[in-house]
């Protein structure tokens, strides 16, 4: 088989990975990322990691991608979309993310990743790889940027132009040679909606998010009470939130849904109201979200999210 010259593998990656429905991919050679891990060090010190410690473990597999694959030379980052309207309906005031109402997307974007490696290895041969969806200690925002896909919003999302940030993000760690592709310039400008829209401010300031005061990790990833120090200001939100995100206007004008029926909203969450989030038994809790990415905050965690909801609404009224 012959050998590939650098820019025609990441072509093959990058036809493949439509094939196979994910909107785009990139790649970047493999580089330590010391001036990147040094921000999420001092990020970490700051204690804006909240009680995540898993953010500050396994920090030279962050800082060199070659500790998960000894013979890695190169980084492939797919993207793929999920939507970007609530399947809530209107009547219902409880919110909950978007990603977070479809099935759980780790092991589908797996298989995928699977099935874009054995196409791609027909094409060059064999070749080392480790796949990463979410669930490795990559920062893959990173990768993503130096693959030359998008830029860090002042939210700290990727954003891609034409496309916006409702994408997940994989990786394909190779021993396979690649071009060092050019970057993508920072496209958000002066403006500052997602840090004027944050009811928390977690916004600090243009890229940092204190996860202390984001909605979405006191929802999801806290764990025990909340007290009268915590703010009270979470939009109806019982878990996750999407509002820098909505409020984007490259989301506004841009973001698509996937075609992939797998990465539809399932009809369990189509018609919840109020009052059947309210009554939710730890059995309903189970059987409604089996395989979904709400199962992470736990059948507890979920109530005393609603919970603290309904009181601060009624407080404020």
């Amino acid at each position: 088989m012959r050998q590939k010259h650098p820019s025609e593998v990441v072509s093959i990656f990058q036809n493949l990975a439509r094939q196979m429905g994910f909107s785009a991919a990139g790649a970047a050679p493999v580089d330590i990322l010391d001036k990147e891990f040094e921000r999420l060090q001092q990020w970490i010190n700051e204690g804006m990691h909240g009680t995540m410690d898993w953010m500050s473990r396994h920090g030279e597999m962050r800082r060199d991608v070659r500790r998960l694959l000894p013979s890695a030379r190169s980084v492939i980052v797919l993207i793929h979309p999920y939507p970007p309207q609530s399947a809530q309906p209107a009547s219902c005031t409880y919110k909950i993310a978007k990603y977070a109402q479809i099935k759980d997307y780790h092991k589908t974007l797996k298989k995928k990743l699977k099935r874009v490696v054995i196409a791609a290895q027909s094409e060059l041969g064999p070749f080392r790889y480790r796949l990463c969806v979410d669930s490795a200690p990559v920062m893959e925002k990173v990768w993503a940027v130096r693959a030359g896909l998008g830029w860090i919003g002042k939210n700290g999302n990727l954003l891609r132009p034409q496309e916006g940030s409702f994408f997940f993000l994989s990786e394909i760690i190779t021993d396979l040679e690649v071009p060092q592709p050019a970057p993508m310039p920072d496209m958000c400008g002066k403006c500052t909606r997602c840090l004027d829209a944050c009811p928390t401010r977690a916004i600090v300031r243009a890229q940092v998010v204190d996860a202390r005061r984001c909605i979405a990790y006191h929802t999801i990833e806290r764990r025990g009470p909340f007290s009268t120090k915590d703010t009270p200001q979470w939009n109806e939100w019982i878990f996750g939130c999407d509002i820098c995100q909505d409020v984007c206007p490259w989301n506004v004008r841009f973001a698509r849904p996937s075609d992939d029926p797998r990465f539809q909203p399932v009809d369990s969450i189509r018609n919840l109201q109020d009052s059947d989030w309210e009554n939710l038994s730890a059995d309903d809790f189970d059987h409604l979200f089996a395989g979904m990415p709400i199962r992470r905050t736990k059948y507890e965690g979920l109530m005393r999210n609603i919970e603290w909801v309904k009181r601060n609404r009624h407080q404020s009224t």
